[in-house]
């Protein structure tokens, strides 16, 4: 008797059967050696394979040996396709989802043909593997067990500061991909509005130039700001909040005030943050409470 997780005799079948199915399949990150058995037997058995780069998808295809028929599915294109891979499970086919690397539907549309797939009732399993998130993370040395995955944010800064002060107080590790040419900006940004946290920057990972550069906030900053932007894909890690004081500590306020006397509310907040390693958001609301009680002491005098 076949067990229920046993997809050995699923794989058997042939086209027009039954076994209409989407399958969401994880790929290598870098090093083609990362792809399962389970994960090359199920892109083997499939009918066509959905990808985001055929070329990309190929070249992986070439390493096992296997032709199969490609249907690019993408952010541009997949109110589009959506319906016409659909219709290829409804129909019996094996459907393999991938990405250009790593586990689908992280950062990309898949999860809008999975929900689609869902409310249809169509069969979806997913073939577990690499994933660049949670490979930085467990890297990192950083806090894993909450954690907070943030794609890519913002290409501006002032939209990417705004993102960060939303998840500025959760205490859990942030995971974030970057762009090299935007890292050093990136890590100001951090820096600025979530303190000088502890952090880790993960580049080329399982390729054989992989590093994972760890260090403060500040101190990485400093690295690639005089180092230059890196090669390869980046995954930035920064750790939760650090232990705080009451916001109305002594000490936080003597900083404040001392910054206040020199400088503006906002430059004097992000100053004290930053040396800290207190989260903006809380310092500028603090100082800003310093500034209105002095207004306020003056006023009175």
């Amino acid at each position: 008797m076949t067990k229920p997780n046993d997809s050995s005799a699923a794989s058997k079948l042939g086209p027009g059967s039954d076994r209409g199915e989407l399958g969401l399949v994880a790929t290598p990150i870098g090093n083609l050696g990362d792809i399962s058995p389970r994960a090359a037997d199920y892109l083997k058995s499939a009918d066509a394979i959905a990808c985001e780069d055929s070329r990309i998808t190929i070249r992986l295809l070439q390493h096992l040996g296997l032709k199969k028929p490609l249907l690019t599915y993408h952010d541009h294109n997949a109110e589009e396709m959506r319906p016409k891979l659909l219709g290829r499970v409804a129909a019996g086919e094996r459907v393999a989802l991938v990405s250009d690397a790593g586990t689908p539907l992280i950062s990309d549309p898949g999860f809008k043909l999975v929900r689609a797939a869902a409310e249809q009732g169509l069969k979806v399993t997913a073939l577990p593997g690499p994933s660049a998130p949670l490979m930085a993370l467990i890297l990192s040395g950083l806090p894993t067990d909450r954690f907070l995955f943030l794609g890519f944010l913002a290409p501006k800064s002032a939209a990417r500061r705004a993102e960060l002060e939303e998840v500025a107080t959760l205490r859990a590790s942030l995971i974030l991909f970057e762009t090299a040419p935007r890292l050093v900006q990136a890590l100001d940004d951090l820096l600025a509005v979530l303190g000088n946290r502890p952090a880790a920057v993960a580049r080329e990972l399982t390729k054989m130039f992989e590093e994972v550069r760890r260090g403060t906030l500040r101190e990485l900053h400093e690295h690639y700001a005089e180092a230059g932007p890196p090669k390869g894909e980046i995954v930035i890690v920064v750790g939760p909040p650090l232990a705080e004081a009451p916001a109305t500590g002594d000490d936080l306020d003597a900083a404040l005030l001392k910054a206040l006397g020199a400088m503006r509310v906002k430059e004097a907040a992000e100053a004290v943050a930053a040396a800290t390693g207190r989260p903006k958001r809380l310092v500028y609301q603090r100082a800003l409470e310093l500034k209105q009680q002095a207004s306020d002491d003056d006023g009175d005098g």
